[in-house]
């Protein structure tokens, strides 16, 4: 047993953690786009990629982002095993949700009203075959509305349900 348990520890220590990371993202109009690549005989390894990026401002920023690695089967390629979003002192903000597996891998990840400051999202996933293999996603950051906005989209559509019963008034 004691030789058995020796055993799979030397096969998990034998895997690496490989990737390049950080990488900061290049926001153009609160957009960017991300991805890794990975050569060839790297099965088994692991990865954690993490992708930085800051918010400046006094405006919260709502996050939405999406990931995808796509191979000729599950048996190749990739598995992304998570997606998630870290603020100031690596502290987790949300977790993402993983839409499809297999073949194709999809994970999607969102966050409101961030404040201004440094976050990073971490894609992780394991290397399933000796085969090269990659991952992209997006990710978008969109301005939190104010409540003035909310308010005067309910003061306009009052005036339209206010006009459309006036016209149905009208008509009869």
């Amino acid at each position: 047993m004691l030789a058995s348990a020796s055993f799979g520890s030397s096969a998990v220590m034998a895997q690496d953690v490989i990737g390049d990371t950080p990488q900061a993202l290049n926001l153009i109009d609160n957009s960017a786009f991300f991805g890794d690549t990975f050569a060839a005989d790297n099965e088994g390894n692991t990865f954690a990629d993490q992708f930085t990026f800051t918010i400046d401002g006094d405006i919260g920023m709502n996050l939405n982002a999406i990931i995808s690695s796509i191979s000729g089967s599950a048996d190749t390629g990739l598995d992304i095993t998570g997606l998630a979003l870290y603020g100031e002192d690596d502290v987790l903000i949300s977790n993402g949700t993983s839409m499809m597996s297999g073949e194709m891998d999809v994970w999607s990840i969102s966050a409101d009203n961030l404040a201004a400051g440094n976050y990073y999202l971490q894609v992780s996933g394991t290397l399933v075959s000796d085969a090269g293999a990659s991952f992209g996603g997006a990710m978008m950051l969109a301005p939190v509305p104010e409540p003035e906005t909310y308010g005067m989209m309910l003061g306009g559509l009052g005036v339209l349900g206010f006009l459309a019963r006036r016209r149905k008034a009208k008509q009869a």
